[in-house]
């Protein structure tokens, strides 16, 4: 009884101080943000000095001569840069990092849903806290991602703002599907209602039902992947019927899209379609590449998780013969085809598929893309503005402009110097509300 006491204390403690925190944004606070240095999200340059007016949670002025309101609180983060919040465009914050495949697969299975939801939470604090104020969650299960939007939105937990796809949409035996079981061990075969489709209309229906309930984006499977147990990893898993029937739904319904591919026979079908994105994309070739640029489609290559498994296969980690293959592969690929898409100016989103490396380590992404011959502040763009642009949310955030949502980080020193900065937030502000502040100042 006394530790149930306890723990009830302790949350009522959790949602008190953030009830404080959503009223005091309510009561029109205001602040003036300072710093030595300032990134607007879309210059070819930092700028200083760096100064940003907060007001009820939107941006009221940028730069030395800004207006500051009366009774404004201020906030000298010393020698720092400012930058909007950066933005993942490829999270599974519902999903937990393991280096032990096996154990992982069976987690899945005995775990309650409440403790999944749980423990999505604590993934979405650290998330928020490395910098990152928005992301784009791109498969779940169990609507976990929808529970979690909706209680970052209610200020329950703190987290970053999440574009949710639900569950991800492929074909019987693909990436998308759940294999590696014998038949029968996860009950009858599944279908649309969890993003299991055979056909055009029954691909359309899926969209629908994700839509229906709370898919803010719509994320599919057109080729393999590297880490489930019954494809080959570029192999097109989605006729052209199909993802056109996927993407001309989403695009009525006023949905932004994705699709996992590392084939490029896959990614080119996705890309005919007029998807917005192609992630991964190991083993893109320039047509593909051509054709993407040509028709403005982003590409997020998801560097880290290439990293993350890179660092499982050194440490010795037991990963099923039919997945190491699979990996090695596009570990050898993906490096080259990012490249590739930098030298041919193919736009560039930054996603990390958080959950294949342990979650907080999103800014590392920031770096992969700079140590593969990205310029630093082309790389502070992808996981600002030009993300922004892709989740169809630059109206609202991805750069430092009056009427924007109060969406601002500060990292030590410069970051277009030393891009490794971006992984030492020292300050997170969402909608005006201040999440983390390390400033000596």
């Amino acid at each position: 009884m006394g530790r149930m006491r306890i723990g009830a204390a302790i949350l009522c403690a959790i949602f008190l101080t953030f009830s404080a925190q959503a009223q005091q944004k309510m009561e029109g606070k205001s602040y003036v943000l300072k710093a030595a240095r300032m990134f607007d999200g879309k210059s070819n340059s930092v700028t200083s000095p760096g100064v940003i007016v907060v007001t009820d949670g939107k941006i009221a002025g940028v730069g030395a001569g800004a207006p500051i309101p009366m009774g404004a609180e201020t906030i000298d983060l010393g020698d720092a840069t400012l930058l909007p919040g950066f933005i993942d465009a490829h999270t599974h914050l519902t999903m937990m990092y393991s280096d032990d495949y096996a154990r992982a697969a069976l987690d899945n299975l005995r775990k309650p849903i409440p403790e999944m939801a749980l423990d999505a939470s604590v993934n979405a604090r650290v998330t928020l806290l490395a910098g990152f104020t928005t992301v784009r969650d791109v498969g779940s299960a169990h609507f976990l991602d929808a529970g979690l939007r909706n209680a970052i939105n209610r200020g329950v937990v703190p987290g970053p703002r999440m574009l949710v796809a639900v569950h991800a949409i492929g074909a019987t035996g693909g990436h998308c599907d759940e294999t590696g079981y014998r038949e029968g061990a996860l009950g009858p075969e599944t279908g649309p209602e969890v993003g299991v489709v055979n056909g055009a209309d029954e691909a359309r229906r899926a969209v629908r039902l994700a839509h229906k309930y709370g898919a803010t984006v719509i994320k599919t499977c057109a080729t393999g992947g590297v880490l489930s147990m019954a494809d080959a990893v570029d192999t097109p898993q989605l006729t052209q019927a199909e993802l056109d029937a996927i993407v001309d739904e989403a695009h009525a319904l006023r949905l932004k899209t994705a699709a996992h591919a590392h084939g490029n026979e896959g990614a080119k079908r996705a890309v005919l379609a007029g998807i917005d994105s192609i992630e991964h994309g190991s083993f893109l070739q320039d047509d593909t590449l051509q054709l993407m640029k040509q028709k403005g489609t982003y590409y997020v290559p998801t560097l880290m998780a290439v990293q993350g498994l890179s660092e499982q296969i050194a440490n010795g980690v037991a990963i099923p013969p039919a997945i190491r293959v699979k990996a090695d592969a596009a570990i050898a690929s993906v490096r080259k085809t990012f490249a590739k898409a930098v030298t041919m100016g193919v736009k560039i989103g930054l996603g990390t598929d958080a959950a294949v490396y342990p979650h907080g380590r999103n800014a590392e992404e920031f770096h992969q893309m700079v140590d593969l011959g990205m310029k630093p502040i082309d790389a502070l763009k992808a996981g600002t503005s030009n993300d922004a642009e892709l989740l169809g949310l630059a109206d609202k955030i991805g750069t430092l402009e009056n009427g924007k949502l109060a969406d601002v980080v500060a990292v030590p020193g410069d970051p277009s110097q030393n891009i490794r900065a971006t992984e030492h937030v020292l300050f997170v502000m969402k909608e005006g509300t201040i999440y983390k502040n390390e400033s000596k100042n």
